[in-house]
């Protein structure tokens, strides 16, 4: 890896990838914080201020910043998650300075207007509805909500149209001065960058980052609590979604977790899309998948079938779930094993990727992961340890369910949750 760190007299951290044989650099400054960093009268001002930081600023307006970027066939993006909100972007080595100045424009300078904030709001209620009305985004949603009831990360990221509504530029300055420090910012570029030229651009701009927090970042202690949630919709199809209680990225069976999540769900030849869809036909789409946060995790399996199909669905999934925790073949982790190493090199052809890839280890870990080392720790994985894991997972702990649709032949969670806790036991089928 041609990866070098820096870490700028201002706290800041500035991490590159040098890719000669580009003529173009991805980057971007990733913040350890997001939707889980709101207070209880804050949900969904992270989103709304990753939005109102390309509204303009107290040297470019909104059209400005757009067409800058844009002139010289820049791009210029953001993203909110539950633990972390980045703003990128893709530019040609030459304008690298430009793109640079934009990002800390965006940062440092943006005036958050009142009249830029009421349109911005109109523009996610309408991203709201448009969630709302996409049953794939519903029920991860519900899902979140079921398995963290009551706590800040079981929230849409989104917010609430009420919420939305009520903030003010205040509140979103407060959020801001609150999160957005350099103790907990990275600043990443992958491709054609030259890390010392890199470094000077970064340090003369970003040094109006406030380096320590106005107030103490908020972080409520996650506690998976599981539950049930339904909604009954006139679809096509059924979305339905059952998980458990992951790994959080620190724990030792968090490279475990993502290996079992592939055996059983990862691509065409994993084995719930075997036996699920291609052997039975009971679906069009089903997978697995593990996502860790820095306390928690959620293992889930997602669905969708035909609302007469569930009554069968259900079953096998469990059936499936149950064969893990008894068996696992070495072929299958080493399929799993090459099916990542292959995620992890493609990856680093990608700039884009890579300084994403890099920004993901930095807020995670506190420096790049190189790709050995990585494999190392899935080395060590072995059947024994998937299968009492797999068991642990799926039949130790409480089961989450969210459905959606045409979902009336769905069993109840009693039957699912005792099929979960009883060797050999099967749900029973709905009338009809």
């Amino acid at each position: 890896m041609n990866v070098e760190l820096t870490r700028l007299s201002s706290g800041l951290t500035v991490v590159t990838e040098t890719m000669p044989h580009l003529e173009s650099v991805a980057l971007g400054v990733w913040i350890k914080s997001g939707s889980r960093n709101e207070t209880e009268d804050e949900h969904g001002i992270a989103h709304l201020l990753e939005h109102m930081a390309f509204k303009g600023t107290s040297r470019r307006s909104a059209r400005d910043i757009a067409e800058e970027i844009e002139n010289v066939g820049g791009e210029l993006n953001a993203a909110t998650s539950t633990e972390t909100t980045s703003y990128y972007a893709r530019v040609l080595k030459d304008h690298v300075p430009l793109a640079v100045d934009i990002l800390a424009d965006i940062l440092t300078e943006s005036e958050f207007d009142e009249e830029e904030l009421r349109r911005e709001k109109h523009v996610i209620l309408q991203e709201i509805g448009a969630a709302n009305d996409t049953p794939d985004d519903v029920i991860f949603d519900k899902f979140s909500e079921a398995a963290f009831r009551g706590q800040t990360i079981g929230r849409p990221i989104l917010g609430t149209p009420e919420t939305v509504k009520g903030f003010t530029p205040a509140q979103i300055r407060n959020y801001l001065s609150r999160n957005y420090t350099t103790d907990r910012m990275f600043v990443v570029a992958a491709g054609a960058v030259d890390h010392a030229a890199f470094c000077k651009q970064v340090e003369e701009r970003f040094a109006k980052l406030p380096r320590t927090p106005s107030a103490p970042p908020v972080f409520d202690t996650a506690r998976y609590i599981g539950g049930d949630v339904r909604e009954d919709r006139d679809l096509m199809d059924a979305q339905v979604l059952l998980g458990f209680e992951g790994k959080a990225y620190h724990m030792r069976d968090f490279y475990c977790s993502q290996i079992l999540a592939n055996i059983l769900g990862g691509g065409m030849s994993s084995r719930l899309f075997q036996e699920v869809r291609e052997h039975r036909g009971l679906c069009y789409s089903v997978y697995a998948f593990h996502w860790g946060f820095s306390d928690t995790g959620i293992f889930g399996i997602h669905a969708a079938t035909s609302g007469n199909e569930l009554p069968n669905l259900v079953p096998v999934v469990i059936d499936e779930l149950r064969k893990a925790s008894e068996s696992i073949d070495q072929q299958e982790i080493d399929r799993a094993r090459a099916q990542i190493r292959a995620q992890l090199l493609m990856g680093q052809e990608s700039p884009a990727a890579r300084a994403g890839q890099i920004a993901r280890q930095m807020m995670l870990y506190g420096r790049p992961i190189p790709n050995p080392e990585m494999m190392e720790r899935l080395a060590g994985i072995t059947t024994q340890r998937l299968t009492d894991l797999a068991g642990r997972l799926f039949f130790d702990t409480v089961p989450t369910l969210s459905a959606v649709g045409p979902i009336e032949q769905l069993a109840p969670m009693s039957d699912i949750t005792a099929a979960l806790s009883t060797p050999g036991f099967e749900t029973k089928k709905a009338a009809g």
